[in-house]
C-alpha cells in the first residue's frame, strides 16, 4: 500500500509540476500589465503561428526530426541554471564584501568611526633649465588620525622609477607609454632625512622608502614633522605623467610626482605601499600645500593652488588683465603671443623669480614652468559668490585650436557641478606640452596633438578626474576602474557638439543627454579573459583602455540609462559622491551604497560586470501561439553567464509594434523564458530582442526572428538572423588602445 501510495504522489507531483510549468501565468512586465511569462517544463508542443502554415512535407521529416531533438536537448540544458564552478554560489549570490564596521558603514557610507591622516607639505624648490634638474627641501607635517601608533613612515620616491634598474624599468618595456624614453638616467638623490635636526636613515626599496621614527608617532591625533632635502635630473618624457616639451621658443615643463610623499596608511590595507611600476597611478592622503618655486625670469608658472605673490611675478599690466579674467565669462589674454620672449613678458629686473602657491584639500601637488606659454583666463562665479579661475597655458605651436581650451574648461566645470557636485577648487590650468592626457588637482596636462574636437574629449576627461579620483578619492593603483571608469561614465554626458553649439554657434541636432541609444550596450561582448576588476599593473597593456575606461564607464551608463533609470540612479551617485567627498572609499563601499540607495539588488550586475570576465547572450528560440490565438508566445534563452533584463519588441503586419520588458529576476532559477504578448488578432512579423541595442550582447545573429513567408514551411521554433548578420562580438565597445588618462 505504501509504495503504492509513493507511486501515485510521485506521478501526481509531476503533473502538478508539468501543469504548473505549462499554464501558470503571472504579470511581470513593469509597463504592460498584458504581458504574461511563463518558464516551460518542456517544449510546447507545436502549434502553428499566428499566421498559420503548412505542415513540412515527407522528405523532410528526419531532418527536421533530428534538428528538434538537438532543440530539445539545448532547451534542457538551459531550462536549469548551472552552479558551475561556484559551487554553491552563482551570478546572483551575495557578493562576498567586508563585514561593516564603525569606519565603513553597512550602507555604504562613511561610519562615525570613520578616519584618515592628514599630510601636509611646505616645500621650496628650484629649477635649473639649461640642466633640467630640479632641487628641493620639504616639511612634512605627518598627523596621525589613526587608531595604531606609528613606529615608521613609507615614502613614495616616484621618481626612481626612471632608474634604468627600477622594477618598473624592467617590468613595463623601455620606450612604452609607462617607461622613460631613450638613455635617460633619473631618479632621486636624497640628501637628509630628519626631525629636528636628528639625522635619519631612508631605507630605499625601488620607488618607496621606510624610515624608522626615533618614537612612534601616537594614535588619534599624534604629528611628526619629517624634513626631506633631494634632487633629481628631469625626465624629458616621464612615463606620459611629467616631462619637457621642446617648442621653438623654449621648453615646457609639466611636474607630477616628483617630490617625496607618505604613502597613504588606511583602515583596509594599512600602508598602501605598492610599487609604482608605471601603469597603475597613485593613491595618497589629503593635505595643504604651501610651495615656493623657483624659475628662471620670463617662466610663467602655474600649479595647484592659488598664486600668493602675483605683485612680485606679474607685471602691472597682467595683474589686471589676471583680475578681469577672475570676473569674465569670456577669455581674456594674460599673457600675448607678441609678448612671449620679451620684456613686456616679466616684471623688469633680473635673476629668477619666485612663486608662491597655496592649496588645501588636496591629493598631491602638480605644477609647470616655461618660457613659452602664451597665457589667458576665464572665470566662474558661484551662486555664494566664490569663484573658479580657469585659465590655459599654450606655445604659439598650438594656436589651431588651443585659444577655445579655456572656455572647455569653463564649459566641463559648470557642467559637471551641475549634474553631479559642485567644483570645490579655486583654479583650474589646462597645459599643453609632452603629456598626452594626465590628471592633478587644480591642473591639467594636454597633448596640443588633437583636433577641436579631440581637445575638447581629452579636456573633459581629464577634468572629470576632479571629481574622481581627485574629490573622492579612491585607490587608483588597486582600483583604476573606481577613477577612470567613473570619470569615463560622466565624459558619457559632456558632449562636445553642445560645447560648439553654446560657445561657437554651431547647429545642433539634440540635446539628448543620454546620446545614441546603441552606446550603451557596448563593452562586453568579447572575452578578454580579464575582469574589471584587477589592480592597474596587472591589466594587459593593450586591455587597459577596455577593462579601466570603457567597460566600467559603459557599465555605469548601463546601470543608470536601462537597468535603475535615472531617476533611481542619479541620487544615489550624487549621494556616494558627497558623502565620500574628501574621503576614500573602497568598491564595497561603492556596491553598497548604490544598493541601498537604488533599493535594488544588484549583486548579479556587480559580478557579472565588474568581478568576472563574463558574456552575455539572450537568444530567441522560439515563437508560436500562445495561450489563446490572440496571443504569440516568444521563448528566450540566456545562453551565457552573464544576465541582463530582457527588452523585446514585436512587430506586426500592420506595422505596428509591441514593446516588452522583462527584469532580470526572470532568470533567477533558468535560463529559459516565455512571454506570452498579446497580438490583439494581428498577424506578427517579426520578433526582435534588444531593439535599441541596450545591452551588450555577444551574439545577435538569433535575436530576431521573422515570420515564414507563407510559401515556405512553417519552422516556428527556431530563430532566424538579422538582416545583416551580425557576427559575435560586432558589437565590440573596443577602444583596448584609447586608454586616456
Amino acid at each position: 500500500m505504501i509504495r503504492f501510495l509513493n507511486v501515485r504522489l510521485t506521478w501526481l507531483v509531476a503533473f502538478i509540476t508539468l501543469q504548473t510549468a505549462v499554464t501558470f501565468l503571472s504579470p511581470l512586465s513593469p509597463l504592460s500589465n498584458q504581458v504574461v511569462c511563463a518558464q516551460d517544463a518542456e517544449p510546447a508542443e507545436e502549434k502553428p503561428t499566428a499566421d498559420g502554415k503548412e505542415e513540412a512535407g515527407p522528405g523532410q521529416a528526419d531532418a527536421e526530426q533530428e534538428a528538434r531533438r538537438e532543440l530539445q536537448r539545448e532547451l534542457a540544458r538551459l531550462r536549469n541554471r548551472e552552479m558551475r564552478p561556484r559551487r554553491e554560489i552563482n551570478i546572483f549570490s551575495p557578493l562576498d564584501l567586508p563585514t561593516p564596521n564603525d569606519a565603513r558603514s553597512a550602507i555604504g557610507l562613511p561610519g562615525p568611526g570613520y578616519w584618515q591622516q592628514q599630510a601636509d607639505y611646505r616645500m621650496e624648490v628650484t629649477l635649473d633649465d639649461q640642466a633640467d634638474t630640479l632641487v628641493g627641501r620639504e616639511t612634512i607635517t605627518y598627523t596621525n588620525n589613526s587608531p595604531t601608533p606609528l613606529p615608521y613612515l613609507w615614502l613614495n620616491l616616484e621618481q626612481n622609477l626612471f632608474r634604468s634598474d627600477s622594477d618598473g624599468s624592467k617590468f613595463t618595456p623601455r620606450a612604452s607609454r609607462f617607461n622613460n624614453i631613450g638613455e635617460f638616467e633619473g631618479g632621486y638623490t636624497i640628501e637628509f632625512v630628519r626631525i629636528g635636526g636628528q639625522e635619519l636613515n631612508l631605507e630605499v626599496f625601488d620607488t618607496v622608502g621606510r624610515v624608522m621614527l626615533p618614537n612612534s608617532i601616537e594614535p588619534r591625533g599624534g604629528q611628526v614633522q619629517l624634513e626631506v632635502g633631494w634632487k633629481f635630473n628631469i625626465p624629458s618624457y616621464g612615463a606620459d605623467r611629467m616631462g619637457i616639451q621642446f617648442v621653438e621658443q623654449g621648453k615646457i615643463y609639466e611636474m607630477a610626482q616628483w617630490f617625496p610623499s607618505v604613502c597613504k596608511f588606511d583602515d583596509v590595507n594599512g600602508w598602501n605601499n605598492l610599487p609604482y611600476l608605471g601603469q597603475g597611478e597613485f593613491y595618497t592622503d589629503f593635505g595643504t600645500y604651501d610651495v615656493k618655486i623657483t624659475a628662471p625670469r620670463g617662466h610663467v608658472v602655474c600649479a595647484t593652488g592659488v598664486l600668493q605673490n602675483p605683485t612680485e611675478v606679474l607685471t602691472p599690466a597682467q595683474q589686471e588683465r589676471l583680475n578681469q579674467a577672475k570676473q569674465s565669462a569670456k577669455t581674456v589674454m594674460i599673457r600675448t603671443q607678441e609678448e612671449v620672449g620679451t620684456p613686456a613678458g616679466s616684471p623688469e629686473g633680473e635673476g629668477p623669480l619666485t612663486w608662491h602657491f597655496k592649496a588645501e584639500k588636496v591629493r598631491t601637488f602638480a605644477w609647470t614652468a616655461s618660457q613659452a606659454t602664451i597665457w589667458d583666463a576665464a572665470g566662474i562665479t558661484w551662486d555664494d559668490g566664490s569663484t573658479v579661475l580657469c585659465q590655459s597655458v599654450y606655445p604659439k605651436e598650438s594656436l589651431q585650436t588651443w585659444p577655445e581650451s579655456t572656455q572647455m574648461l569653463r564649459h566641463s566645470v559648470l557642467l559637471y557641478s551641475d549634474q553631479w557636485f559642485r567644483y570645490p577648487y579655486p583654479t583650474v590650468t589646462n597645459v599643453s606640452g609632452v603629456c598626452g592626457g594626465m590628471e592633478y588637482p587644480m591642473v591639467l596636462f594636454c597633448s596640443d596633438d588633437f583636433s577641436k574636437a579631440g581637445l575638447f574629449a581629452v579636456t573633459s576627461h581629464e577634468l572629470g578626474h576632479s571629481w574622481f579620483p581627485m574629490i573622492v578619492n579612491t585607490d587608483e593603483r588597486r582600483y583604476p576602474w573606481m577613477d577612470e571608469g567613473f570619470n569615463t561614465f560622466i565624459n558619457f554626458y559632456d558632449r562636445f557638439d553642445v560645447y560648439n553649439a553654446d560657445i561657437n554657434g554651431q547647429p545642433l541636432a539634440s540635446r539628448d543627454e543620454n546620446g545614441p541609444p546603441s552606446g550603451r550596450g557596448r563593452g562586453n561582448s568579447t572575452l578578454v579573459n580579464q575582469p574589471i576588476a584587477l589592480p592597474a599593473d596587472q591589466l594587459r597593456p593593450d586591455r587597459l583602455g577596455r577593462l579601466a575606461y570603457f567597460k566600467p564607464g559603459n557599465g555605469m551608463r548601463l546601470l543608470r540609462e536601462v537597468i535603475l533609470g535615472p531617476e533611481r540612479f542619479d541620487p544615489a551617485f550624487k549621494l556616494y559622491i558627497r558623502e565620500w567627498a574628501f574621503k576614500s572609499p573602497q568598491p564595497a563601499d561603492f556596491f553598497r551604497c548604490m544598493e541601498n540607495a537604488t533599493g535594488m539588488n544588484l549583486a548579479w550586475f556587480w559580478r557579472g560586470w565588474f568581478l568576472e570576465d563574463n558574456l552575455c547572450d539572450q537568444a530567441i528560440t522560439s515563437v508560436t501561439t500562445g495561450r489563446d490565438a490572440e496571443s504569440v508566445r516568444v521563448q528566450i534563452a540566456n545562453k551565457q553567464e552573464m544576465v541582463m533584463p530582457v527588452f523585446l519588441r514585436v512587430e506586426f503586419e500592420d506595422k505596428t509594434t509591441k514593446d516588452v520588458e522583462l527584469p532580470v529576476y526572470v532568470w533567477y532559477y533558468t535560463n529559459l523564458w516565455s512571454a506570452d504578448v498579446p497580438t490583439e488578432g494581428k498577424s506578427v512579423a517579426k520578433v526582435t530582442l534588444d531593439p535599441r541595442r541596450n545591452i551588450p550582447d555577444a551574439d545577435r545573429s538569433n535575436n530576431t526572428w521573422n515570420a515564414p513567408k507563407a510559401d515556405k514551411t512553417d519552422q516556428p521554433e527556431k530563430a532566424e538572423g538579422e538582416s545583416g548578420g551580425d557576427k559575435p562580438g560586432a558589437n565590440d565597445g573596443g577602444g583596448d588602445d584609447d586608454d586616456r588618462r
